[in-house]
């Protein structure tokens, strides 16, 4: 992994919910964004705890209305997590925000482009230390009111590059509304720039962090579903966090945003960026050798361990035995699937040998134990190469030997010439 980009280091929450830092030496931090409405307390104050329980470091609400902010104390109170409120069109709401107590504010220079406005919100979180991000998106950076002025906008600006135009644009509006808070001598700033393209993000990120030391909140807008907004949120930000880039992200879905907190550390884990918490499952990629119904299996071994496991341990679930042993090399837990049976290893010491319908209940025992183990300091994580032989499909799964006897498959000649 390259060495992360030096950035100014920002800093948001208070003693209630801890202080997380972003830039500088401090470690990536995964946000999110609730979808109840913020004014309903009792639905966004669950929501919230929700998300802070999977791995949400910051969570960030709307406050489209006054009623919103209203509510923010009340959230305030009975929430452990710092909170960013996203402020669009209306600066009252930031000034509302920043006396109910919020804890970092979300400016758009599209949207609020009234100098004295800024200003003020400006002069508000400067009283308060409280930090602003400046989020440009591709979609409300441009004037889209007047195509004339649109089209002379982005006439003032050409590059070679294949979106030369929009990377101009994004940058001269950075540096226009930099300019406002350097003015007022404010650098408790974050800065992002997302688009829908996936690619244009890439770029966009890429330029930026070359011209501003500030620390990045990076993501894609607008990604989709999970289906494939997956995929465009990774490929950008795991290609920007690999250079350096990134102090800071949001995995975006139109659906639960539970699954973008998930993601996000997973993404971490992935990139040795943070330590992982829980089992680290890995399963076969399947194919028509599969004796079990590996589908469910793994959905419930996930589930189950997900709850239950937080030392990181690794948990192999394998349907058949021809690349598993392989697959599941270096393994603490594994499991190797044959004609309805399962036969469990820890460690590389096969431990178990049970029937489909008791392969879940003994692996998370295992799992447990193992866990048990690891805490006591009797065993530990990668504490030898594992070494696992492969089972004999006939033998040890118990699978064809009245098969064979009954002339219906022929004799194996494994390690026979």
């Amino acid at each position: 992994m390259p060495d992360r980009r030096l950035t100014r280091q920002i800093s948001l929450g208070d003693e209630r919910t801890g202080i997380v830092k972003i830039g500088g030496d401090a470690p990536v931090a995964v946000q999110t964004m609730t979808t109840s409405f913020t004014h309903d307390v009792e639905s966004s104050v669950a929501e919230i705890n929700r998300l802070h329980a999977a791995g949400a470091d910051v969570i960030r609400v709307a406050v489209p209305e006054k009623k919103d902010t209203e509510a923010l104390p009340e959230i305030l109170a009975r929430t452990r997590v710092p909170i960013v409120a996203d402020v669009h069109f209306h600066f009252k709401r930031a000034l509302e925000a920043v006396d109910a107590g919020i804890h970092k504010i979300r400016l758009n220079p599209g949207n609020i482009s009234d100098r004295g406005q800024v200003e003020a919100v400006i002069d508000a979180c400067k009283d308060r230390g409280i930090p602003i991000r400046i989020g440009v998106n591709e979609g409300s950076i441009i004037e889209r009111r007047d195509k004339q002025m649109r089209a002379k906008e982005l006439g003032q600006f050409f590059s070679e590059h294949r979106h030369g135009q929009m990377l101009a644009l994004m940058i001269a509006k950075l540096e226009e509304y930099l300019d406002i808070f350097h003015a007022k001598d404010f650098y408790d700033l974050a800065i992002s720039a997302k688009s829908m393209d996936t690619m244009l993000t890439v770029d966009a990120y890429t330029e930026i962090s070359k011209r501003f030391d500030y620390p990045l909140h990076l993501g894609v807008t607008h990604a989709g579903p999970k289906e494939t907004g997956c995929i465009r949120s990774v490929t950008a930000l795991g290609s920007l966090l690999q250079q350096g880039i990134g102090d800071t992200i949001r995995i975006s879905y139109a659906s639960d945003p539970i699954h973008e907190v998930e993601d996000g550390n997973e993404l971490l884990f992935c990139l040795g960026l943070r330590e992982r918490v829980g089992a680290e499952l890995i399963a076969c990629p399947t194919c028509g050798r599969l004796q079990v119904d590996l589908f469910e299996l793994v959905q419930e071994v996930k589930r189950t361990l997900q709850d239950e496991i937080v030392v990181p341990m690794k948990v192999a679930v394998m349907g058949c035995v021809v690349n598993g042993p392989g697959e599941a090399e270096g393994a603490d837990v594994a499991v190797f699937a044959g004609n309805q049976r399962g036969i469990i290893y820890v460690q590389g010491q096969k431990v178990a040998n049970v029937p489909e319908n008791e392969i879940l209940d003994r692996l998370r025992k295992e799992c447990q134990d193992f866990e048990k183990r690891v805490l006591s300091g009797e065993s530990k994580l990668g504490e030898k190469t594992v070494d696992i032989i492969p089972p004999d499909p006939i033998g040890d799964l118990g699978s064809g030997i009245e098969k064979i006897r009954a002339g219906l498959v022929e004799k194996p000649t494994i390690g026979r010439t």
